[in-house]
């Protein structure tokens, strides 16, 4: 049974987060993007797996070399999930200040 890793917990990981951003403008090869962590290449590779599984990165051959790039389409999936939340918080915190506003017109 193949079972496909959650996108959320993938982003949750500072270091993935970190890779994400790396190959955002460029593809990179894994030691390309091994060369900015202080972990062992293993390390940074298990990392790029889990975001190749999430389809969040691509792999693309290039000769002998693996680039990976970011798959802006899973992203953007990601990012559409998390609109109505992020404007929700945004209501909120405008009736927020607006109530703090009146109350300090008042004072």
């Amino acid at each position: 049974m193949n079972l496909r890793r959650d996108v959320f917990q993938a982003i949750a990981d500072p270091t993935r987060r970190t890779i994400l951003t790396l190959v955002a403008t460029q593809a990179m090869t894994a030691g390309a993007i091994a060369a900015n962590f202080d972990t062992a290449r293993p390390t940074v590779s298990k990392h790029l797996q889990i975001l190749t599984e999430c389809e969040l990165l691509q792999q693309q051959q290039n000769g002998r070399e693996m680039y990976y790039h970011l798959n802006a389409a899973k992203m953007k999936e990601i990012a559409d999930f998390i609109e109505p939340f992020r404007q929700m918080w945004d209501d909120r915190f405008n009736k927020l200040e607006s109530i703090m506003k009146a109350y300090q017109a008042n004072q």
